[in-house]
């Protein structure tokens, strides 16, 4: 196992930047978004999935000064050498980064994640299956949801 699993504060100071405004980006910032509505997106172009989010968001090319006080870094513009070039610059920033679709490239990933109130469950396969990982979940949130599992 490369990846520990933890839990993040992401309320009060942490600053979350989102790079990249595509598919890959606006999933990300969807499940993101059912944790916190304080992140930033910023990217030529940004989705109108994004736009609908209680994120702010930038139309532009990303900047090294971007980096400036943040904390937790998700990088999906879907160009691979600048995803390389961002991690690079994080790197030297001290800034915990996932290069989406680039697990070898990752500080951090994200697991496949059910929610309910303060209970949250979370599946993770080091990023080699990702499909399984959803399946679990999925199986997990279900006992629960029908009692085969007991939570309380």
């Amino acid at each position: 196992m490369d990846f520990l699993p933890i839990n993040i504060r992401i309320s009060g100071e942490a600053r979350i930047l989102i790079v990249g405004g595509g598919k890959v980006a606006t999933h990300k910032a969807t499940i993101l978004s059912r944790f916190t509505s304080s992140a930033t997106v910023i990217a030529p172009e940004v989705s109108d999935g994004i736009k609908a989010l209680s994120f702010h968001w930038e139309e532009r090319e990303f900047s090294e000064t971007d980096l400036e006080g943040v904390t937790l870094l998700f990088v999906c513009t879907g160009n691979h050498p600048l995803n390389h070039h961002i991690h690079s610059l994080a790197r030297q920033h001290g800034i915990l980064t996932s290069v989406c679709d680039s697990p070898s490239e990752c500080d951090f990933t994200s697991p496949a994640i059910w929610r309910d109130g303060d209970l949250t469950i979370s599946v993770a396969s080091d990023s080699k299956d990702v499909k399984r990982s959803i399946r679990v979940r999925n199986r997990i949130k279900e006992a629960i949801k029908h009692d085969i599992i007991q939570i309380d």
